[in-house]
């Protein structure tokens, strides 16, 4: 794990694919593993609270292994002195850029007064972007809804984005969804709006000089490769995790790498040093085998695979074997 400060580099990392950020999922092990998977794609921190960071713990909210990069931090909050204050720190932690949430609907975050209630108050998004693009040398990017409740007509969109285009932030990732603030929970607000893709290859022939990047709703390859006819990126979610060895295509398909792609069971032997380090730490098996379910999503064996991880690996004392008693009953 990291220790201490790193440099940063000044070349902004690609956006052309990335896996979003997860509350709950896309901790540090599931980066490890998704990094097994694809070198080239951008990964996300699930969102950290500007106060977890200055009165928690540092260690537990940005340790990371550097093989995760490159690496975004999603940050949330809405003041802009204290958001600065934490960009400072994620730089000197050695993440790649710092990505400010506007987007995620749930009723906690509203009480803390960021995520997509910030669309109403693009003033304040702005000056919190302004903020800290003034005291770091990465990037600073948004990533929001295409409106909130009512206001959700295109001319509020665009105005949102001028806003925040003009204080310096050249860099949207947009859910093509609105969110309903009240009457929609977190999960509905991921299925219930519709998609509304065309909005945002709108905003792209709107603003030709930033860089637009669509999620919401992204299941293949197939379709990020249409979608990346209209736009500069491509976010991907739930289907990355649930079924992640889609990942392995990531790398030769949208970026013409001639890497081999692992199989499966590579996938498994190289996680294998990192699980034996975890436990090594005083780790507990099931914080990484969770995120590993769906590695055989699709193929004969996945049931077993999932069952014995489920079963086994939150038992007292579980290791390695628990795994490798797994794998040992895929036939491929």
């Amino acid at each position: 794990m990291i220790q201490g400060k790193f440099s940063v580099s000044s070349k902004a990392p690609s956006h052309t694919f990335s896996v979003a950020p997860m509350l709950d999922w896309t901790d540090k092990h599931c980066r490890y593993f998704h990094r097994l998977l694809t070198k080239k794609a951008l990964l996300y921190t699930e969102m950290v609270t500007t106060g977890a960071i200055l009165h928690g713990s540092q260690q537990r909210f940005l340790d990371y292994n550097t093989a995760e990069n490159p690496l975004v931090f999603q940050l949330g909050g809405s003041n802009p002195v204290d958001l600065a204050s934490c960009a400072r720190i994620i730089e000197d932690y050695g993440y790649d850029e710092i990505n400010l949430n506007v987007g995620c609907p749930s009723d906690r975050v509203q009480n803390g007064r960021f995520g997509a209630c910030l669309m109403a108050e693009p003033d304040l998004v702005a000056d919190c972007v302004s903020a800290m693009q003034n005291v770091v040398a990465i990037p600073v990017t948004v990533k929001s809804r295409i409106g909130i409740d009512e206001q959700d007509s295109y001319q509020e969109l665009l105005g949102f984005v001028s806003t925040i285009a003009d204080a310096g932030c050249k860099t949207f990732i947009i859910h093509a969804r609105k969110a309903w603030l009240k009457g929609l929970s977190p999960k509905q607000n991921r299925d219930i709006p519709p998609l509304r893709y065309d909005i945002v290859y709108q905003l792209k022939k709107d603003f030709p000089d930033l860089e637009i990047v669509l999620n919401g709703g992204v299941v293949t390859l197939e379709s990020t490769k249409e979608i990346l006819q209209h736009v500069d990126g491509v976010m991907m979610g739930r289907e990355a995790y649930h079924n992640p060895y889609l990942l392995t295509e990531v790398d030769a398909q949208l970026f013409a790498s001639s890497d081999p792609v692992k199989t499966r069971h590579q996938v498994v032997m190289e996680l294998m040093p990192y699980i034996e380090e975890h436990l090594r730490d005083g780790g507990r098996l099931h914080n990484i085998t969770r995120h590993i379910l769906g590695l055989f999503h699709g193929v004969p064996g996945a049931r077993i695979w999932r069952r014995l991880l489920s079963e086994n690996a939150t038992k007292k004392g579980a290791d390695e074997s628990v795994v490798l008693e797994a794998l040992n009953n895929i036939r491929l």
